[in-house]
């Protein structure tokens, strides 16, 4: 199948696809402006335009030419982008009956998504009851769906799956408050990807990225530098820190925090990782170690956080 072949070549292991549906649900939940990190804290309106967005952004990201009758050209094929946040309940028009459907689905409380091919067949639908003739694809013919990812990893919202209690620590109330939200985040998550999302939404401020960085005693990183916790981001030099660690590496617009000790005998063989000339490891929750090293700064050329 032409389409098919042509996405698993723009994308062969759905990292692009997986970050367009995280991107998406962010600028739904606008974190930066609302504080929400939660799908069902949106109004009725914004989830219906959720449809629309995947469908706009993914073309901004593959660049896919605009089909003749359906969303999409792709490879001289029309093809309907439709998405859902509910398995299996794609509204599918009748004007797509014989075409190519692009059916992506995700889900933010599983952080899975899947997108799929099924070329229409009115036998192969549900009803049209609703209002607008939309129909949805029979359960028992889903299997007719030729996957290009199901049920991938989709980048986690990691506000969304906090205890209430760790949530609320880092949700501290008040416009002033931005600076204080992104350190208790980085002082509270360590070893997990913290995408652009989080800390906009922990920040709620323009500058949201400016929280983290090197400067002002108050940001993130020299703040919680004494605690013994460093805050690695897409640069070459931390992503090599981070996979020496033992951790997962930060990929574009990411973060992930590790408290960390100096390296001794008795840490036997558990992941080290040298900053500076020092060899550190991550820290159990029983061990202290005093103050984190600085990390190296970015490499000419190339655009980190």
């Amino acid at each position: 199948m032409l389409v098919y072949q042509h996405l698993k070549k723009l994308d062969p292991d759905g990292a692009r696809f997986s970050q367009v549906l995280r991107d998406t649900i962010d600028q739904l939940l606008n974190g930066e402006a609302t504080g929400r990190y939660d799908w069902k804290t949106l109004f009725k309106t914004e989830k219906t335009h959720a449809g629309t967005l995947v469908e706009i952004n993914l073309q901004r990201e593959f660049e896919f030419d605009d089909g003749i009758d359906m969303d999409y050209r792709i490879e001289g094929i029309d093809v309907d982008c439709k998405y859902s946040q509910t398995f299996g309940a794609w509204m599918i028009p009748p004007e797509a009956e014989g075409h190519l459907c692009l059916l992506v689905w995700a889900d933010d409380y599983e952080s899975r998504w899947s997108a799929g091919l099924l070329r229409i067949e009115r036998a192969w639908l549900n009803g049209g009851t609703n209002r607008d003739m939309k129909f949805t694809v029979k359960a028992e013919h889903r299997s007719k769906i030729t996957w290009l990812w199901k049920d991938a990893t989709l980048p986690e919202n990691i506000l969304l799956h906090l205890d209430d209690a760790t949530r609320e620590r880092i949700l501290i109330p008040g416009k002033q408050k931005g600076q204080a939200r992104v350190r208790e985040l980085f002082r509270s998550v360590h070893g997990k990807r913290i995408g652009r999302g989080v800390v906009r939404t922990a920040a709620q401020q323009l500058d949201y990225m400016a929280r983290v960085r090197e400067g002002d005693k108050g940001r993130a990183r020299p703040a919680l530098r004494p605690e013994g916790i460093i805050i690695l981001g897409d640069y070459q030099s931390h992503q090599a820190v981070a996979r020496a660690l033992g951790g997962p590496t930060p990929r574009e617009g990411e973060f992930v925090a590790y408290r960390v000790v100096r390296a001794t005998p008795e840490h036997g063989d558990r992941p080290q990782a040298e900053i500076d000339g020092v060899y550190w490891v991550v820290a159990k929750p029983d061990e202290t170690g005093g103050v984190a090293p600085r990390l190296p700064e970015a490499q000419v050329g190339r655009g980190g956080h």
